[in-house]
């Protein structure tokens, strides 16, 4: 990871809570959710299961979208 990138995934944990305490950076993004970037800036398609309960998780029709700005960088940037 380049060092702008750890600097804005810094920047951006700074300012939002995580009920998870962050696992997904504490992994090193290898124990993060299933998420698709389909283009939008401010939200990823999820990709878990509906049981599964995320502060993040904003029902859409038949879908539902993840709106953590972490894991939208995460999508868009680091492509994982």
């Amino acid at each position: 990871m380049e060092p702008e990138q750890k600097k804005r995934i810094e920047e951006i944990m700074a300012q939002m809570e995580c009920e998870k305490g962050f696992q997904c950076h504490k992994s090193g993004f290898e124990k993060i959710c299933r998420a698709r970037d389909w283009g939008n800036p401010h939200y990823v398609d999820c990709m878990e299961a509906n049981e599964t309960m995320c502060q993040f998780k904003v029902p859409f029709g038949d879908g539902v979208f993840c709106s953590c700005p972490l894991r939208v960088y995460v999508a868009r940037v680091l492509k994982k």
